[in-house]
């Protein structure tokens, strides 16, 4: 299932003109989801963390984020960022959450800028 939330993540972004620069990109630390870049003359490189609910039982898919994850989320975008070549003017992180109902479409809420 989380599979499916997460091309649904890249789907939304793509709809939305971005360019999505890695996905899944893992290191000794963890996971990072989505990597993208917004479109337009002054890009913004954007770490997406997506999580994923095939119901709201157990709450909103992005009450799945808590403060632990985002300091986790800051510091594979720090590591991701250092073993790039060149310079990344600006960053920031956002949450995706995707509900995949058994009987209709994905639902996409997108959180922008999430922890500083």
């Amino acid at each position: 299932m989380w599979r499916a939330g997460e091309v649904a993540a890249v789907q939304y972004l793509v709809k939305q003109g971005w360019t999505i620069v890695a996905r899944n990109w893992r290191c000794s630390l963890g996971e990072l989801d989505i990597v993208a870049r917004t479109p337009g003359p002054d890009p913004v490189l954007v770490f997406c963390e997506v999580k994923c609910r095939s119901g709201l039982g157990f709450g909103d898919p992005l009450e799945a984020i808590t403060w632990r994850k985002l300091n986790k989320l800051r510091d594979l975008a720090l590591t991701w960022l250092a073993e790039q070549p060149g310079w990344v003017p600006r960053y920031r992180l956002d949450a995706i959450g995707v509900l995949l109902p058994r009987d209709g479409r994905p639902q996409v809420t997108h959180v922008q800028g999430v922890a500083p």
